[in-house]
């Protein structure tokens, strides 16, 4: 039996997933961590990196009753984008900024002109830039930038590569490779400002779905497994962002097919058929692990809120003298809102943590406002949370549409739809489509890429070809919602998007 292992750092979980050659799940194991805010970044230090790894592994081992002396291929992969800047002696320069950040609108507006492509500013060319346009003193000694997924598998290998997925979060790609021609205009642009740099040179490999990216090391295997059983020798896939992993674990690589994710963050991506007529700032370009073109559309925020609401739910109850399992209180929130009015009580909310460029919030706070007449209940009160998670992602969705972005199948993952049905009926409702999930749906990203780790070893056929055999047989189910839910929505938007000057003016005044 083979054992793959595949980890994904998430924004606030790290999970280890081991699988077999069929991608059954063998064993898994967690650990929780939380971003801080620091110096104005938001940020995870490096330490914290190795310690939720090692952590996850040694519990997906306890999982696994066993020790693990080899492994036959792993996969790396961590929320997408941010900046990791390292000198020419390997050392940290800038405490890792994360996707989180929005502290990039002049660099992220400049280069989405000049470039004539959409640069977000979770990206990692805009906070490199930014970093230029501050006249920040590290710039000088950077040699080599990367994302987070890079850089863990980089000190696992010694190898500094990168999936084409996420490197297409750093910067446009062309082809299978970066985009030279507006490489080139980068580098012009850096040296308006006297910084004699290549960007090129200071990237990682971009490397195809199943490609070589090299083989776990003493170093590495060290890294990850602190009781020294683990051996080395083992090739890894390409590292990968949790969009890419996303593609995977929903099947949604080929032409028209798309997906979603939703958990601290949440996106929409489609494969697109051909490019889109014309550059939107709410539309990213990135790439499926294989190399074609993805349009996304990105929300920074999604569940955080929720789950801050939810602990306090759970206070509640214990003021009661009672306790209650966390998932089953989420589920039974999640399922409270099916019974919410169809005015929803009159409540809208905002759950912007950080900032939500989508909707041209340059920072965030989160608030809840009702009218005067509205019922107060907790079902319009979930259900409002459960629209407003999903409010700046249907706005994207709408742009898509009006590029008319032909989709065949949308399927979903991530912990947002853990309570079945509720979920995935809330998003069909946002996007206007069905949606999918799959019994795998919250296994989420780590199972992703132990699925892309399995086709580093069988990589005889296409990647939509491997994954359409292994998921023959998957356990799904379609929810489609109601011409009710969907107006239900449709109603709900119209008063988000009339609030947001509230939630603006808020931001500025609090």
């Amino acid at each position: 039996m083979k054992k793959v292992l595949g980890i994904e750092l998430g924004s606030t979980r790290i999970k280890a997933v081991l699988i077999d050659e069929n991608a059954a799940v063998i064993a898994s194991g967690s650990h929780e961590w939380e971003n801080k805010l620091e110096n104005g970044y938001w940020t995870y230090s490096l330490d914290d990196v190795w310690t939720g790894l090692q952590d996850a592994y040694a519990n997906l081992c306890k999982d696994l009753g066993a020790p693990i002396e080899r492994l036959d291929s792993i996969g790396i992969s961590a929320m997408m984008h941010g900046y990791l800047a390292f000198d020419k002696d390997d050392n940290l320069l800038v405490p890792f900024r994360t996707w989180r950040n929005t502290t990039t609108a002049q660099a992220a507006q400049e280069l989405t002109s000049a470039l004539n492509f959409n640069m977000p500013q979770r990206w990692s060319g805009s906070h490199f830039y930014q970093a230029v346009l501050n006249g920040e003193s590290h710039v000088k000694d950077v040699t080599f930038l990367t994302t987070l997924a890079g850089y863990v598998h980089w000190m696992l290998t010694g190898e500094k590569v990168l999936g084409i997925g996420d490197a297409a979060g750093m910067v446009p790609i062309k082809g299978n490779d970066y985009d030279l021609d507006r490489i080139k205009i980068y580098n012009s642009l850096l040296k308006k400002h006297g910084v004699d740099k290549d960007l090129y040179k200071l990237l990682p490999k971009a490397v195809l779905a199943g490609g070589d990216a090299g083989t776990l090391t003493e170093k590495g295997a060290k890294l990850l497994d602190k009781t020294g059983t683990l051996k080395a020798g083992c090739p890894l896939c390409p590292p990968e962002g949790d969009a890419g992993t996303g593609m995977v674990a929903t099947n949604a690589v080929r032409v028209k097919t798309g997906n979603v994710s939703a958990g601290t963050s949440a996106f929409a991506m489609v494969v697109l058929e051909k490019p889109l007529s014309k550059v939107n700032e709410s539309i990213d370009i990135v790439a499926t692990p294989s190399g074609a073109d993805v349009a996304m559309v990105h929300a920074n925020n999604f569940t955080s809120e929720i789950n801050a609401w939810t602990n306090l739910f759970e206070e509640v109850i214990a003021l009661a003298g009672a306790t209650m399992n966390k998932g089953k209180l989420f589920d039974a929130l999640y399922e409270i809102s099916a019974k919410s009015d169809f005015d929803i009580g009159g409540l809208v909310g905002y759950n912007f943590l950080s900032g939500e460029p989508i909707v041209g919030m340059e920072s965030g706070i989160p608030l809840v406002a009702r009218k005067p007449g509205g019922k107060l209940t907790l079902a319009n009160f979930m259900q409002m949370q459960l629209y407003s998670a999903l409010g700046a992602m249907s706005v994207g969705m709408e742009i898509l549409n009006e590029e008319n972005v032909q989709i065949n199948d949308i399927c979903g993952h991530g912990g947002f739809f853990k309570t079945p049905f509720i979920g995935a009926n809330a998003m069909s409702a946002a996007l206007g489509a069905p949606i999918t999930t799959m019994k795998t749906a919250g296994e989420g990203g780590a199972w992703g890429v132990a699925v892309l780790a399995l086709y580093r070893i069988f990589n005889e056929k296409a990647l939509e070809d491997f994954l359409d055999t292994l998921f023959a047989s998957a356990e799904k189910e379609t929810v489609v919602a109601s011409k009710e839910e969907k107006e239900k929505f449709a109603s709900f938007m119209k008063a988000y998007k009339a609030g947001l000057a509230v939630e603006k003016k808020a931001t500025e005044s609090l």
